[in-house]
């Protein structure tokens, strides 16, 4: 029998959940290879498959302290694919604002305006769902350019009440939109009305 074994898969999560690098190197050469052919088969582009195989990597390693994984493999492939659809969504809704917003003289779009358009119908998708005064809070906020003593005022509320729905409304939108920079941006429309 062999005196060196290479540590299971449970074992490298359960060193990978206590902050171990080098469990982490170790699932990384274990699964790239693999991961990278699941996400070419599915995307027919090299470039974007490495792009997605470095992002599932990355989030694995971001949400270490909160994953219980039984098979790494299984995991880490079907989150690939999860990615590949993702990505797939995004394009095709990119694809649906370009014909949205580009009239019959319009033939260059700019990338800035389709990805703002996209970002603002994920915020009102986001908003939509909020409980009600959230989101009255919120659009009369944003959409009105109300301060939070005229949010309180108009609705008849304490302005510590609009305080706290506004914030909830941006810890929603936060954590719904998940990416700092998209966070960033919205933050920055806020705070310019």
């Amino acid at each position: 029998m062999n005196r060196y074994q290479s540590p299971s898969d449970a074992d490298l999560m359960l060193s990978l959940r206590e902050g171990d690098s080098g469990a982490f190197t170790e699932i990384y050469h274990r699964y790239w290879k693999q991961l990278l052919a699941v996400a070419y088969l599915h995307c027919k582009d090299k470039t974007m498959a490495e792009e997605i195989v470095q992002e599932v990597f990355i989030s694995l390693w971001n949400r270490r302290n909160e994953l219980y994984i039984d098979n790494v493999n299984a995991y880490l492939a079907t989150a690939v694919k999860l990615s590949v659809f993702k990505q797939y969504a995004r394009q095709k809704r990119r694809d649906e604002i370009k014909e949205q917003i580009a009239g019959p003289d319009i033939t260059t779009f700019d990338e800035e305006q389709i990805y703002t358009r996209f970002l603002q119908q994920q915020i009102n998708g986001v908003v939509e769902v909020l409980p009600e005064k959230c989101r009255l809070v919120f659009k009369l906020s944003r959409d009105e350019g109300l301060t939070i003593p005229e949010v309180a005022r108009s609705m008849g509320i304490a302005e510590k009440t609009a305080e706290a729905h506004l914030t909830k409304a941006l810890k929603v939108l936060k954590l719904r939109l998940n990416r700092p920079y998209t966070w960033i941006l919205l933050l920055l429309k806020i705070l310019m009305h």
